[in-house]
């Protein structure tokens, strides 16, 4: 097999299917208000600081990056159709740790303030076993077509079928949560190479708009945004009590 490939490798062009960037969030200020008890104040004024995709209908993908704190990265799924959160935090270590993913996430579901008096409705994120089973590709451009196997609620397997990383794969860590019918986000932390990923899933339009966060070969932070169209491949089910972790 040919050298194992970075994050600056595989990446360049993996934004070809990516949904537009919105401006419809810029000049708001929203609170998020973290189940854990804490609160984020977020003002959409500053550009260089975030980029707002929406995802789904009604569902936008936010990502923030930190002046002071480069190693650490948020995602803030909103949903304003429930006013439900999810922040995913992802945050490089300084050091590798054998067998360790050297990129870490934390999940934070939450709740929006959006400044007016609308309630949050609907049902909180939360983990979901939905995803166990399923198997898909993933086309980013005609240069990238990666399948997904989803083989528990704590691993996926991957290959590269087209692109810089053909004939590569591996089974990684990987975190699945349900915002809504047909509303995902799907995380994972590699362990070969210091990267982690967090992708919102839309089911109904079988898109996906995510981005990779890590280093390159060099040591270098490095935020590549990506998006998909998704093609499934179908579903296993497994018998009885037998079931995967």
């Amino acid at each position: 097999m040919s050298e194992w490939k970075t994050v600056d490798d595989f990446a360049k062009g993996i934004d070809g299917n990516r949904l537009p960037r919105s401006t419809a969030l810029t000049g708001l200020t929203w609170t998020v208000r973290h189940d854990d008890g804490d609160s984020a104040v977020i003002s959409f004024e500053d550009e260089s600081d975030h980029e707002a995709v929406e995802g789904a209908p009604g569902i936008f993908f936010v990502e923030r990056t930190f002046r002071g704190t480069p190693r650490r990265a948020e995602v803030l799924i909103a949903d304003l159709n429930t006013l439900r959160t999810l922040t995913v935090e992802s945050t490089i270590a300084e050091e590798p740790t054998p067998g360790v993913p050297q990129v870490s996430q934390r999940f934070r579901p939450g709740v929006l303030d959006t400044g007016d008096s609308a309630e949050p409705s609907g049902p909180p994120p939360e983990e979901t076993r939905d995803l166990i089973g399923w198997r898909a590709l993933y086309r980013y451009s005609p240069n990238h077509l990666y399948e997904h196997v989803y083989l528990s609620s704590q691993r996926y397997a991957w290959q590269c079928l087209v692109g810089e990383q053909r004939g590569h794969g591996d089974v990684d860590l990987a975190t699945a949560w349900k915002l809504a019918e047909n509303r995902y986000v799907f995380t994972f932390r590699e362990f070969r190479i210091p990267v982690a990923t967090t992708w919102l899933y839309d089911l109904d339009a079988m898109r996906t708009t995510g981005v990779f966060f890590g280093l390159n070969g060099e040591g270098e932070i490095r935020h590549a945004p990506g998006g998909a169209h998704i093609i499934p491949l179908g579903r296993v089910t497994y018998p009885g009590d037998d079931q995967p972790v």
